[in-house]
């Protein structure tokens, strides 16, 4: 890891994205209570996206916009403030495009936290370029919180971790898991030779890639169990056809998982690596994205 880069935290201030849609909604009552987990203040952002030239918009189209972004912040603070009381909450109309929004607003030390569909300017979160606009850029950690994200406390925190890079991701992860007294599960899930199906198994190297990789998720896994004794750590190797469809299955059995945020060195599709977005597609519990140097 880069020694001059300061290492990734979860306990500076939140920044939440709203639009007054019940996906966003969730984000924000995600948001308040992590807040208050911190004792950290709370930005409730609305991007409008009225700025750079909107020649269709009349003066009185923009005040009517500014409108209802005001009554949707009024309604997502106040219901911030009963879920979170002793939290300080402030909130923002933004004029420029949703990702620039939160990016902007986000200091070195915050988190953003987004739903995973929404109305407006958040509309094209997780299906369209906003989200991974924001994923893919981020120098602070990102969370997504998905439909229906209002099942009982499981008490466990996934990590996803393959090799070094995931270091950081497994310390934010093992932090986030103490703070909640929750259990930290690591999960490690490699692919081998996957296209030539049954046939897999009669290769010896299997055993070996398989005792090699539960070798190195200890490795990777031993400073957290050292820095944190009092923490459940129990790590969980598995052989798959598909990382994604591990990832996701394991998110059923688990309050929130962090994943490191992978990018491609190259702009062509996704900026954002398939695993990643297919987990910030499909897990069944919040994502927290933890960028990687």
């Amino acid at each position: 890891m880069d020694s001059t880069r300061s290492s990734v935290t979860m306990t500076g201030p939140v920044v939440v994205g709203t639009d007054g849609s019940d996906h966003a909604t969730r984000a924000v009552r995600w948001a308040a209570r992590e807040a208050a987990a911190r004792g950290r203040p709370l930005r409730i952002v609305y991007a409008i996206a009225t700025g750079h030239g909107r020649p269709y918009l009349s003066q009185e189209d923009s005040r009517q916009v500014g409108g209802f972004a005001e009554g949707v912040l009024e309604e997502a603070a106040a219901l911030a403030r009963r879920l979170a009381p002793a939290v300080p909450v402030t909130t923002y109309m933004c004029e420029d495009e949703p990702a620039a929004c939160l990016l902007g607003e986000a200091g070195p030390d915050a988190t953003i936290v987004v739903g995973s569909r929404g109305l407006g300017g958040f509309a094209s979160l997780l299906v369209g370029s906003d989200s991974l606009r924001v994923a893919a850029h981020s120098r602070v950690p990102v969370v997504v919180v998905p439909s229906g994200d209002d099942q009982e406390p499981k008490g466990v925190v996934l990590a996803a971790a393959r090799d070094e890079r995931d270091e950081e991701t497994l310390r934010v992860a093992a932090a986030l898991a103490a703070r909640e007294g929750a259990s930290l599960r690591v999960l490690s899930a490699w692919v081998f030779l996957e296209n030539v199906g049954s046939m897999a198994t009669m290769f010896d190297g299997v055993d070996r890639l398989a005792a090699d990789q539960a070798t190195a998720t200890a490795r990777l896994v031993a400073p957290v169990r050292k820095d944190l004794p009092d923490l459940t750590v129990s790590e969980h190797v598995v052989r798959a056809g598909s990382v994604s469809e591990a990832l996701v299955a394991a998110t059923v059995g688990a309050d929130v998982i962090v994943i490191g945020s992978r990018r491609r060195s190259h702009s062509i599709g996704s900026p954002l690596g398939h695993v990643t977005h297919a987990v910030l597609h499909h897990a069944h519990c919040p994502v927290v994205l933890v960028p990687h140097p």
